[in-house]
């Protein structure tokens, strides 16, 4: 009877690990925290209407990036036109657009304007500087910034900065020096 059980709870770790990617797979039905719970239609079968979605500035360790209210992190797709989100279907369970019109927070001063465009679904998404923004699904913590520089959905992703360029590269760490010149011996 030992063994049978030993062989039981080596199959438990694979069946368990697939459940969880089964469930995974199928949890798009829950929102991000930055999603907008507000429906895509009403009973007319018209766009629902979208309020205003505050934009804020955070420091990360990006540097200063656009957030939304709560703090998450703003991003734009280098695929999209100053009119045109090419994120459509799978890849706004992934990369949800910021839907509404987007105004600054109080005290905060940007360099370029806000503005929208209309999704293929009628919906009003946020602009900044010509780029449609979104959030990313993986940031599960404000100041998190884990979809800069991804190159997922056909092409890369960078997080929104103030200037409306991608954030400047992290420097890299300037090699050791030793004074002996004898390459540490």
């Amino acid at each position: 009877m030992r063994s049978r059980h030993k062989y039981a709870r080596w199959w438990a770790v694979p069946v368990l690990a697939g459940a969880l990617t089964l469930v995974a797979a199928c949890g798009s039905s829950t929102t991000s925290p930055s999603a907008p719970s507000t429906p895509t239609s009403t009973a007319s079968g018209k766009p629902a209407t979208t309020g205003t979605v505050t934009i804020k500035t955070a420091s990360t360790k990006l540097g200063t990036v656009l957030t939304n209210a709560k703090g998450y992190t703003l991003y734009w797709f280098a695929r999209d036109t100053p009119t045109t989100s090419n994120c459509t279907g799978t890849c706004t369970s992934y990369w949800p657009p910021v839907i509404g019109t987007p105004t600054a927070a109080a005290g905060t001063s940007l360099p370029h304007g806000f503005g929208t465009i209309t999704r293929s679904n009628g919906q009003k998404q946020a602009t900044y500087d010509g780029h449609p923004l979104y959030t990313y699904v993986s940031d599960t913590a404000p100041g998190q910034t884990g979809g800069n520089g991804l190159n997922l959905s056909g092409g890369l992703w960078w997080a929104m900065t103030p200037s409306g360029s991608k954030p400047a590269a992290a420097p890299s760490p300037s090699p050791t020096k030793t004074s002996s010149g004898g390459y540490g011996y």
